[in-house]
């Protein structure tokens, strides 16, 4: 992987309260990465520090292998997208995506045709002379975006750009954010606590937790192989199930459920020794429903408790026989959803491999 833009060791404290410690991230040029987390995870800070709006603790931020530190905001050419559009109310459209090369003396027949370029790319050409308050959510975005790329920064910001607007627009901004990304080439870190949205936008995604990064990886990549149980509970629907690590092997453990069924060859997290407390994490679409138990892979009796039709899926609420709950998730047109209802006691059957065990620490 190419060092053209390394996030190196960074922490910030504010008093006595930490709010990252020791980010460590190299982003390729051209990608798309997105910082996915829970409020006050650090994945904002560390954003902030990157546009020169907040200055480390420790720790450095390299551009092309040059510090950033040091250099004002306004001098870094980043380019910055808020979730609040920030435009200027009594400005026309295209004044305010030529704002920043306004303040750079660009020549005006540049400018001119720097605005017609850009507000093209996001679909804005007739634009020029609306007011923002003429303007929906969507396309006042749109501006805050063409505004921000209009002078060809190396490296885009966008936090939470899109957390204002409804789920169908979103939607829609989501895909048009892509398809910039992609006529452009500009490197983006992107910040949502939207899973879904870093899924469908990223070509990379760093997990934030308590102000430092648990993992980084592709979408599938996080979704089969999570590192830890943070990231395995936030990426993806997902059931955890209770019992106790029996042994392990090259990797792999023997999980005891607390009714004395036993796994053998699952995934293992964590350290830890025969007895010690553990959680099974499985995928509810990993999971089959069947009216007997499977083959060769690991079984459990359960008994229904809910059903939810989804549209293209249908959830299944299931207990065990020690009453804890387990989601399964069926694709549309499996054997068993017009036959299925509450009280039925069936076989949830599944792979080992497509399990995960992690041992509590």
């Amino acid at each position: 992987m190419t060092d053209y833009l390394h996030i190196h060791g960074i922490r910030k404290e504010f008093g006595d309260v930490v709010a990252t410690e020791h980010v460590e991230l190299k982003v390729e040029q051209g990608e798309f990465m997105t910082f996915l987390g829970p409020s006050g995870s650090g994945k904002s800070t560390t954003l902030y520090i990157l546009a020169g709006f907040q200055e480390p603790t420790a720790g450095d931020i390299l551009l092309n292998g040059k510090s950033v530190l040091g250099i004002p905001s306004n001098k870094r050419n980043i380019g910055m997208v808020f979730q609040r559009y920030t435009l200027f109310p009594h400005m026309s459209v295209a004044d305010n995506v030529a704002f920043p090369l306004t303040v750079r003396k660009t020549p005006k027949a540049e400018i001119a045709e720097r605005v017609a370029k850009v507000l093209k790319l996001v679909r804005l050409e007739g634009y020029e002379d609306r007011m923002p308050a003429q303007m929906s959510g969507g396309q006042q975005q749109r501006v805050a975006l063409a505004r921000a790329l209009v002078y060809d920064p190396p490296v885009l910001l966008m936090d939470e750009p899109l957390s204002a607007l409804d789920k169908k627009l979103r939607e829609e901004i989501q895909h048009e954010i892509r398809r910039i990304h992609q006529e452009t080439g500009v490197t983006v870190l992107y910040v949502t606590h939207d899973q879904e949205e870093a899924l469908r936008l990223s070509d990379r995604i760093a997990i934030f937790n308590q102000g430092r990064i648990e993992q980084v990886g592709t979408g599938p990549e996080l979704y089969a192989h999570p590192a830890t149980h943070f990231v395995a509970d936030f990426i993806g629907n997902n059931a955890f199930l209770s019992g106790s690590l029996a042994g392990k092997v090259d990797g792999k453990a023997s999980f005891r459920f607390p009714d004395g069924t036993e796994l053998n060859g699952v995934p293992l997290h964590g350290e830890g020794t025969s007895g010690s407390a553990a959680e099974l994490m499985l995928r509810p679409e990993r999971i089959d429903l069947a009216t007997t138990a499977g083959g060769e892979g690991a079984s459990l009796p359960v008994s229904v408790s809910d059903i939810s039709f989804l549209g293209d899926c249908t959830s299944v609420e299931a207990m065990t026989s020690w009453g804890e709950p387990l989601n399964i998730r069926l694709n549309f047109g499996h054997s068993l959803i017009q036959g299925i209802s509450r009280g039925d006691n069936l076989y949830v059957n599944w792979n080992c491999e497509d399990a995960h065990v992690f041992v509590k620490t």
